[in-house]
């Protein structure tokens, strides 16, 4: 028997899965190298995400299970997540615009994610992506990260 709550879960990192890519890849406004940017991120970081996501980018607890409202905790930002898992672009247009059903998410998903559009410049969530990209530092993950991106760049 399919679990409803882990057939959607399924769904939603299915397509948030489509499009990965590798911190500070040509193109890409993160820059894990530009320490003012990952300085200001952490700023932002403190003040706009850690409140849901952690100050140590942990995440929620049990954040793979389903809340009495049918919506999923924050995820975790640092390894044990899957936010690395998307382009910067994704991680951006979710911060800037919220988790949008049909474009980020499976039509009528529901998330607490807000849109930061209204609240943060660009260049500030470029800051945050480039702090949140800076804890990423494992080997495997940073080559998995990069081949995710190659296999975007060629859609």
């Amino acid at each position: 028997m399919t679990h409803p709550g882990k057939s959607a879960l399924g769904a939603l990192s299915v397509v948030l899965l489509a499009a990965c890519s590798d911190a500070g890849q040509p193109g890409s406004r993160v820059d894990t190298r530009d320490d003012a940017k990952v300085a200001l991120g952490a700023k932002v970081y403190a003040q706009h995400c850690a409140a849901c996501h952690g100050a140590r980018l942990e995440g929620q607890p049990n954040w793979r299970e389903r809340l009495p409202n049918g919506r999923l905790p924050a995820p975790p930002h640092d390894e044990s997540g899957h936010t690395w898992h998307h382009t910067d672009d994704v991680l951006f247009g979710i911060t800037k615009n919220g988790l949008v059903p049909g474009k980020y998410a499976p039509p009528g998903y529901e998330s607490d994610m807000p849109a930061f559009g209204g609240k943060l410049s660009d260049d500030e969530i470029w800051a945050a992506l480039s702090f949140i990209a800076s804890h990423w530092r494992t080997k495997e993950l940073l080559e998995q990260r990069a081949e995710m991106m190659r296999n975007a760049a060629r859609r």
